[in-house]
């Protein structure tokens, strides 16, 4: 089922049926897709390049584009990088990548879509782990052999971080860990590096996914880990050797943003007190939230009478009430929050009041 039908407005402003709103959703969480620098950028591009390679990497769609675009990936997250077309590819190009590694495949039982999917590319028996859980993972790779462990590191749902640390250690020899991290890039972790590096753990059995499309505004997906790996992606992944590279505006949009980030520390200064704000709010009113410093605030409710006079009061507020359904999150719905490094006092008190959270 598709969402409702909405248009970006300026800003952190929404279109939604004629009317301006004030949007608490999505995951663009700097606005950086709308950045005077990061525009430039693509138009640039599309200018001096054109949109489209129209052909592999492997090929002759290798444009030099996207070797700058890896160098910075790399100096942004102090590891090699690889681009892949999208960040839900990531998890397939790394499987194919690492086929005939494992001997079994540990799966968060919350994990994104794409880790599902990226499972099967195995071909052996996948066993699921209870959510967020180490000793249900211990329990589960007992006499497994090689494996490879899956999870998110920040869950969409809720903004929950996964225990990396206590997964890599118990880890078999000659097994690898997985993080897709689409909601930890640039945000979690010292210098928005993600979760990987908020629990040290840059290690060769170590892998991190990324998209491009949250966090840094643009579009397309990374792979975060060895070299020797990425150059195996390179060699035996169909995904990657088959498809066609990222648009290159898009490549030279995630650039400028990666630059920016890197440059101007006060995009994830203000996102990281704009998300206490809230947060400590939301907790002194009662509400249970994940110790974690992602910017996603998720309320669901068991009354759907309570439900829609939430969608009342944000209405009345002038914000667009972010209600969804999603992976991991209650199957009736529920609303999801997302705080963004532009939002203003202004928009977090309307926010609050909404919510009944102010003081």
């Amino acid at each position: 089922m598709l969402g409702p039908s909405l248009q970006p407005g300026r800003g952190v402003e929404i279109i939604h049926e004629g009317r301006k709103l004030i949007s608490f959703s999505g995951c663009d969480y700097f606005r950086l897709s709308s950045h005077p620098s990061v525009i430039e950028a693509a138009n640039r591009a599309i200018q001096e390049h054109g949109w489209n390679v129209s052909a592999s990497r492997a090929t002759t769609g290798n444009h030099p584009l996207y070797a700058q675009l890896e160098s910075e990936l790399e100096i942004f997250f102090g590891a090699p990088a690889l681009l892949a077309s999208s960040g839900y590819i990531s998890n397939i190009v790394v499987a194919q990548g690492l086929a005939n590694k494992a001997d079994r495949v540990f799966l968060d039982e919350k994990a994104h879509p794409s880790l599902q999917d990226a499972a099967r590319f195995w071909g052996t028996a996948v066993r699921r782990f209870k959510h967020r859980d180490a000793e249900s993972l211990k329990g589960a790779l007992e006499n497994a052999g090689k494996a490879i462990v899956l999870t998110d590191g920040v869950f969409a749902h809720d903004g929950s971080v996964a225990p990396l640390k206590a997964y890599h250690d118990l880890l078999p020899p000659r097994s690898w860990l997985i993080a897709d991290d689409a909601h930890g890039a640039g945000v979690i972790g010292p210098a928005g590096q993600g979760t990987v590096a908020l629990h040290g753990l840059r290690a060769p059995n170590v892998v991190q996914t990324i998209t491009l499309s949250k966090a840094f505004g643009a579009f397309g997906g990374a792979v975060i880990a060895s070299r020797s790996l990425l150059d195996q992606i390179v060699d035996r992944s169909g995904a990657f050797i088959g498809g066609t590279p990222i648009p290159l505006p898009s490549a030279a949009a995630a650039l400028q943003a990666l630059r920016l980030l890197r440059s101007d520390t006060s995009f994830i200064e203000r996102l990281r007190a704009n998300t206490a704000v809230i947060k400590q709010a939301a907790r002194g009113s009662g509400v249970r939230l994940p110790d974690s410093e992602a910017p996603v605030v998720s309320v669901a409710f068991s009354d759907p009478a309570e439900a829609e006079a939430l969608r009342t009061r944000l209405l009345a507020a002038g914000i667009y009430p972010p209600f969804l359904k999603y992976p991991g999150g209650p199957a009736a719905g529920f609303f999801r929050f997302v705080i963004s490094s532009e939002h203003a006092p202004e928009h977090l008190e309307r926010l609050l009041r909404a919510c009944r959270w102010a003081r």
